[in-house]
């Protein structure tokens, strides 16, 4: 698909990890997937910007995204309670939500897919390695899958 054809596709990212965002911003950039990218912090800023509570009031600004990506550890709400708010609402079901967290569990694994989540990735330690899977998410994602 050539550059001026694509879609813009909003991105919501929910992670505590600054590094892990920088490096998820900067991996969408230099491989030219053109996106609106949004973060929280945690499980609870998720919610609420998904609800357009508190400070996500405004659903012009803060648009319900097309892809969630979802860290499983984060501070007072962590990604499987949120994952599991998000698959049992009626009309958040449908938004794709990829887990990207450190974890490598199979406990882990089984449980998302349980609670519906739609990928189930693990981020790579080097530097490299983590490019290539943004890159790989990218491309699937964003390019190939057709989303609501």
């Amino acid at each position: 698909m050539i550059e001026s054809e694509r879609k813009t596709i909003s991105i919501l990212i929910a992670d505590d990890d600054d590094d892990d965002v920088m490096l998820v911003t900067k991996a969408l950039k230099e491989y030219r997937f053109l996106n609106d990218l949004q973060r929280v912090r945690d499980g609870e800023e998720l919610l609420d910007y998904l609800f357009h509570r508190g400070n996500y009031t405004d659903a012009d600004k803060f648009p319900l995204p097309n892809l969630i990506l979802l860290d499983l550890n984060m501070p007072r709400k962590d990604g499987r309670e949120a994952l599991k708010e998000i698959k049992d609402h009626h009309e958040l079901r449908k938004i794709p939500v990829i887990i990207l967290t450190t974890s490598k569990t199979d406990e882990d694994i089984v449980r998302s897919y349980d609670l519906g989540v739609n990928s189930f990735v693990t981020k790579p330690v080097e530097f490299k390695d983590f490019m290539e899977v943004i890159k790989n998410i990218g491309t699937y994602w964003l390019e190939i899958v057709q989303l609501p």
